[in-house]
């Protein structure tokens, strides 16, 4: 197997352990450690690290490897505020392509969703929960069919997400229902309510952006 495909293999799963806090921000990452412990070789970990570099998650330094990228509140305030200025327009964009197909595949993500929560009750932070919950969103803008929006938008979806893991992981404000606010998204998508879809998912994602910027700064 090349190294650019292991590469392409690790890269989601160093971004899931920076993601859930298992590597701590401003954490050295060390080639050989990461090497050993996934079974590859030094370049594939490197390359992999790059490409997570490219994407706001670690940072280079000179001569002395990667780092994991510190959070902040001002980084947080910028995530959230660009997530709700284009992911909203991206699930505009889609909504007005009518694709079936896009819809039909959004469905049976949710459905696949709500059955976790419904089996388990309130479970964000459990893996088979958040694979669900990144694939619903990200399919919710994918039917835009615009590369590099949705390329952006990826991103910044997984930077929030980090805020969320490592700052709500036992914090989440009790009053809010998650399950509801992505079964109302999704109600008015079928009706291709755009106007209403697009504030609902704003309003979805400034919540979580606005309940981790508040447990940030308490903790800093």
């Amino acid at each position: 197997m090349s190294t650019k495909t292991v590469a392409t293999q690790l890269v989601p799963q160093l971004r899931d352990l920076i993601a859930n806090g298992s590597f701590a921000p401003n954490t050295k990452l060390k080639l050989q450690e990461l090497g050993q412990a996934f079974g590859v070789s030094l370049s594939s970990v490197r390359e992999a690290l790059l490409v997570l570099s490219s994407q706001g998650f670690v940072v280079g330094e000179d001569q002395r490897g990667f780092r994991v990228v510190e959070t902040s509140a001002a980084n947080l305030a910028e995530v959230t505020a660009l997530r709700t200025q284009f992911e909203p327009y991206a699930l505009r964009i889609a909504i007005e392509r009518q694709d079936r197909a896009w819809e039909e595949k959004l469905v049976g993500i949710f459905y696949r969703l709500s059955r976790i929560e419904k089996e388990d009750g309130y479970v964000p932070f459990l893996d088979e929960w958040e694979r669900a919950h990144r694939e619903f969103h990200l399919c919710m803008i994918g039917g835009c069919q615009m590369p590099l929006l949705l390329q952006f938008c990826s991103n910044l979806h997984d930077m929030s997400d980090r805020y969320r893991r490592i700052y709500l992981s036992h914090d989440m404000p009790p009053q809010r229902d998650v399950a509801a606010e992505h079964a109302a998204i999704i109600d008015a998508i079928l009706k291709r309510d755009a106007d209403t879809a697009c504030e609902l998912l704003r309003t979805h994602s400034e919540r979580t952006g606005t309940a981790a910027l508040e447990r940030l700064r308490a903790l800093t």
